[in-house]
């Protein structure tokens, strides 16, 4: 089952200049617990997944929301030249094809 098909929400947005959020939330803790417990959503998987470096990933899990959020470092300072992305409300649809076992 992929992401997009059990999350309620998924979304990125900016936390800061130098950082983007992902935010993933579920309708119930059925489908929240399971994307906790999937190898494939994970602090590994984003890294893979963005290229930043696993230690630099912040993975915060709420489970009286059925949400979870990843923090990354940007690449790019928000508003800088070369930035594609001024408030990082793009950067979530890699997410939605993340096979969640």
């Amino acid at each position: 089952m992929k992401l997009m098909d059990i999350a309620k929400v998924i979304r990125s947005k900016n936390a800061g200049p130098r950082c983007t959020t992902l935010d993933i939330m579920f309708a119930n803790a059925e489908d929240f617990e399971r994307a906790c417990s999937s190898k494939n959503l994970s602090k590994k998987s984003i890294s893979e997944l963005y290229g930043v470096e696993e230690g630099q990933i912040k993975e915060i899990q709420y489970p009286i929301s059925n949400a979870i959020k990843f923090s990354i470092p940007r690449k790019v300072t928000a508003g800088d030249p070369g930035d594609k992305d001024v408030y990082g409300a793009q950067q979530h649809a890699r997410l939605f094809h993340l096979e969640i076992d």
